[in-house]
């Protein structure tokens, strides 16, 4: 498994690759992996020859007062996950080798990334779209495999390759929760056992939504009702619950389309997301 730390270095090994025929695909990540890391590695290696996993803490997708600077990490763990996932590559940059001092350049999708946690995260999108482009850019990837856990930010990178004529294939890859429902997140090591307790009304309410789904109900206001009724006792405080058309991201009454489900709630200071796609 090759470990790169510069733009330079990552590119001759992707550039061998090429020449050789061979197809790549990148799975980007934040670091401090898990199952949930790991399945998306393991379908980018359906997919393509080679699997090269990034491992970046994007700084342009933290607002000033978000959790940059604890954000987990333990790239020695992550090593060792990729090298039993048979990740062929690491790309694991320092901030400066990405972001030159004056960098001024940045991909803004002004549609799907308005709504929910583009919302409350305002610059989110526009450092998630400019850290994926540059990634897909660098590793020459022609697939890319991206969770469902983050549903919104999937749906955005989607509309930014179609949008910009990128040749790249993206692959939505299912959520991965732990036995007891739990969304797997880098993020759930910051609850407490008592805070983790308390997270579990977020698939709770999510699974109460589905049944209610599946029983032939359609009014968004209902499905919304089914998860609060489960979140409101247990959050500090909550963002949004809300039915979205998975087309637009903007709010239906009427589920007649496929359709989203989101949540975003805190747990304590930890902010949590899941969601369920409906339709």
């Amino acid at each position: 498994m090759e470990f790169c730390t510069s733009v330079e270095s990552i590119r001759e090994v992707v550039t061998d690759w090429k020449q050789a025929g061979q197809r790549i695909a990148v799975v980007p990540t934040m670091g401090y992996l898990h199952e949930g890391h790991l399945s998306l590695m393991r379908i980018a290696r359906q997919n393509a020859d080679r699997v090269v996993t990034t491992i970046f803490v994007n700084p342009t997708q933290f607002g000033p007062t978000e959790d940059l600077e604890k954000y987990p990490r333990d790239l020695a763990h992550d090593r060792q996950l990729c090298q039993e996932v048979g990740v062929d590559a690491i790309f694991h940059p320092a901030p400066a080798e990405m972001y030159a001092p004056d960098f001024s350049t940045w991909v803004t999708e002004e549609s799907l990334s308005q709504t929910l946690c583009g919302a409350f995260r305002p610059i989110h999108f526009r450092g998630v779209c400019t850290v994926c482009l540059k990634l897909f850019n660098i590793t020459l990837a022609d697939v890319a495999v991206f969770g469902r856990k983050d549903a919104q930010q999937a749906l955005v990178i989607e509309r930014m390759v179609r949008d910009l004529n990128i040749p790249i294939r993206i692959i939505q890859a299912p959520l991965v929760r732990e036995a007891d429902g739990l969304a797997l997140s880098s993020r759930n090591k910051y609850l407490s056992a008592e805070e983790r307790v308390r997270a579990l009304a977020l698939s709770r309410g999510l699974r109460a939504a589905q049944a209610r789904y599946d029983a032939g109900e359609r009014a968004a206001a209902a499905l919304r009702e089914a998860v609060l009724q489960e979140l409101q006792p247990a959050a500090d405080s909550i963002d949004y619950v809300d039915v979205m058309a998975r087309a637009t991201l903007r709010p239906v009454a009427l589920i007649d389309q496929p359709a989203l489900l989101a949540i975003a709630a805190y747990i304590g200071k930890t902010r949590l997301i899941d969601n369920l796609f409906l339709g």
